[in-house]
């Protein structure tokens, strides 16, 4: 099967989730600066999270340029990639509200981690059923960063607990880490030329 319904609700389920954060922010009591003040927490929570569900929509959209065949067991993977990006507006908010508190805080580190896991298990997925010749299996591999990521949040989920600037610290680091696209997939992209992206999206057959 082909990948167009499962990008097209990925991506919106991901524009929901953007507009739940911005609406779980709290509105000011009051017309001065000085009331943005308390909302500071809030507000970083809000931009680190719209960030890091944006380098999943970019990488997300980037793997399904180069996914030829897609079967059950990626669209599972999906869902369950999505559920986890689903429970970030929670944790924003949690976090936020309660101004970096150490539970928030590790709760955060947790869904950011278990995210990253059904990343790598969507890719696996697709893999698998797109083959070793495929072009996806010629865009991944396991980088460096993508083994780092979990090893991070690892560190950072027990460090929130006792030291929540740190976790936070580290949080930011991963994101900035990810933050420019997969130049290994744009490459694939890029020497397939125009044709490569209808190729992808047409012929029958990324977590599931």
């Amino acid at each position: 099967m082909g990948t167009g319904r499962l990008e097209a609700f990925s991506d919106g389920v991901l524009a929901i989730v953007i507009t739940i954060m911005v609406l779980e922010l709290p509105v000011p009591r009051g017309q001065g600066l000085a009331t943005l003040a308390p909302l500071l927490p809030a507000f970083l929570s809000y931009v680190l999270s719209f960030i890091y569900v944006g380098i999943y929509w970019n990488n997300h959209h980037h793997m399904l340029q180069v996914t030829r065949r897609i079967n059950g067991a990626v669209l599972w993977a999906n869902l369950h990639l999505l559920f986890w990006l689903s429970l970030i507006p929670f944790v924003t908010a949690w976090t936020g509200e309660n101004q970096f508190a150490p539970i928030p805080t590790a709760a955060y580190g947790v869904v950011l981690m278990m995210a990253a896991v059904a990343y790598l298990v969507l890719e696996r997925s697709i893999l698998a059923v797109d083959g070793p010749d495929s072009p996806i299996a010629a865009a991944v591999s396991h980088s460096l960063k993508e083994l780092l990521s979990p090893a991070l949040y690892l560190l950072a989920i027990p460090l929130a607990l006792v030291r929540p600037w740190i976790a936070g610290a580290i949080y930011v680091t991963v994101a900035l880490i990810w933050l420019r696209p997969d130049r290994r997939i744009e490459r694939i992209i890029a020497a397939a030329g125009d044709d490569t992206a209808p190729s992808v999206s047409t012929e029958s057959g990324r977590e599931g």
